[in-house]
């Protein structure tokens, strides 16, 4: 993953978080969407309905940026997320 600094996080504008009003998990290119991705159910201190909000800002995130998520929604537990067929 690319790595942040203090600085330039601190220059990137709410919206390019996942959790803005937190700044958490920044989106701001395609490395960053997939932390955020793998590391969505590690996040304190956030409620269902702003995982919500998150988890849609990481889906279109993920589409600008052209990363694959296999999960539509947050809520399914990971043995549980439909698999493509190959």
């Amino acid at each position: 993953m690319t790595k942040i600094t203090t600085n330039a996080r601190r220059a990137l504008s709410e919206r390019e978080f996942a959790f803005p009003a937190q700044r958490k998990e920044p989106l701001e290119n395609a490395s960053h969407v997939r932390n955020a991705v793998a590391r969505f159910g590690l996040v304190t201190g956030v409620s269902d309905a702003e995982r919500d909000v998150a988890w849609r800002r990481i889906l279109l995130a993920a589409k600008t940026y052209g990363v694959t998520v296999d999960r539509v929604d947050w809520r399914l537990p990971v043995d549980q997320v439909p698999q493509h067929p190959k």
